[in-house]
């Protein structure tokens, strides 16, 4: 029997904090960039999932995700359910019961970035119950599928190192879903979004710190992939930021902080899938790329098909999680990993080895990703739909859905 890893153990503990810091990061991003009428509410939003998907993950979620493969590596069974049988070690003498906690983290920051799309007119009732079914019929499968020992992607040799589709483009759709289906705001006025991009900027570079334990502690031990997770996931979102700046400079000609912070987070989703097995220049050239292909993404879905994702969770999350998938399969190297060749594998990605065998199962892998999560996250909103308007009237929208729906405000301006 395996015997408890201090080092380890407190490196994922310490991993464990960092990705929770996340999700209060990401509802102060998201609020900055809201009008002042919405700050709370936004972060009620984000934040509610911590309590509702904590609860969620403890029950039925990872057990879902990590029990024991119910048939065919789609789910798994109940073994772990209300997180029964999780006592002694997993093989890198962590805690089993930790584990499941840090595995717990990432399930509430992947629901928590859906509501970006749905900020200023969404029920909070009906984000709950969506957040609910989303993550046991979506996240859970995913992870099991993907991230599980006989799950049906892993065994087919897709490569996710850290969620670029468990996390970031289930997330992203059911954020695309979400948004049309709710419907646009009203009474938007142009440029007129966020109250507080100081505010903003505090939220993403926090998320940006809580990032680094999100990559790296996917490595489930303190190693060299870990460290390599850590370094290439700050040169990727470096490489974001810098671009997403000069694409606006050279289009607009004034460079943007929120445009630079989407570049960031674009940098880190799209780095996310392919951390644990790229190297320097790789994760460089991962990073510019998602700059330019999430910017030029949201400026179609937003301005082309007219789609209110308010918070662009599809174009940044979506997008940059799609781009990383692939990225896997085309810098993917035993060189970081010696996990991406031997037996059960696929190999190296297509520039390192010429074979387009990994490429194509990560194609396959971001197609049912997409898929899955569009179909669910359909659904559940048309039957959430029967028994209740999906948005809240127009009026309280108009109003504020601080003052109407919580009773306070986020700034007093009285004397």
């Amino acid at each position: 029997m395996e015997s408890l890893n201090a080092v380890n153990t407190f490196f994922i503990l310490f991993c464990s904090i960092l990705v929770l810091l996340m999700t209060p990061s990401l509802a102060m991003f998201y609020s900055g960039m809201v009008r002042h009428k919405n700050t709370l509410n936004t972060i009620m939003n984000c934040f509610i999932v911590f309590g509702i998907i904590t609860l969620q993950w403890v029950i039925i979620g990872f057990s879902l995700a990590f029990g024991n493969d119910s048939g065919g590596g789609i789910v798994g069974d109940l073994t772990h359910l209300w997180l029964n049988n999780t006592s002694g070690v997993n093989d890198s003498g962590v805690p089993n019961i930790l584990f499941a906690v840090f595995q717990m983290m990432f399930a509430i920051i992947a629901a928590a970035i859906i509501t970006g799309s749905l900020v200023g007119r969404v029920k909070l009732g009906v984000l709950i119950v969506f957040l609910i079914f989303w993550s046991t019929f979506v996240y859970d499968i995913l992870a099991h599928m993907i991230w599980g020992s006989d799950g049906f992607l892993a065994a087919r040799g897709s490569l996710d190192f850290a969620g670029g589709g468990v996390v970031h483009i289930s997330s992203g759709v059911a954020g695309l879903i979400g948004a049309i289906l709710v419907g646009a705001r009203k009474h938007v006025e142009p440029n007129a979004g966020a109250h507080s991009i100081p505010y903003a900027f505090l939220g993403a570079i926090l998320l940006f710190i809580g990032w680094l334990g999100f990559n790296a502690g996917s490595a489930g031990a303190l190693d060299s992939i870990a460290v390599n997770a850590f370094v290439v996931s700050i040169l990727s979102a470096a490489s974001g930021f810098l671009v997403w700046v000069i694409i606006e400079w050279i289009q607009h000609k004034r460079p943007t902080v929120l445009g630079g912070l989407s570049g960031l987070v674009a940098g880190l989703v799209g780095i996310t899938p392919a951390c644990g097995y790229v190297g320097i220049s790789a994760s460089i050239i991962i990073g510019v790329m998602s700059a330019f292909l999430c910017y030029f993404g949201i400026s179609f879905i937003k301005y082309k098909l007219k789609c209110d994702d308010s918070l662009d969770a599809f174009g940044l999350h979506g997008i940059g999680g799609v781009w990383g998938g692939i990225a896997t399969g085309l810098f993917a190297s035993s060189a970081i990993n010696p996990g991406t060749t031997g037996e059960g594998t696929l190999g190296e990605g297509f520039f390192i080895n010429g074979s387009y065998s990994l490429l194509l199962e990560q194609l396959f892998a971001i197609v049912v990703c997409v898929a899955l999560s569009a179909v669910v996250s359909f659904v559940i909103f048309k039957v959430i739909a029967l028994f209740t308007d999906l948005r809240v009237d127009e009026s309280v929208e108009k109003e504020g859905l601080d003052s109407i729906l919580h009773g306070e405000e986020a700034y007093s301006l009285r004397t």
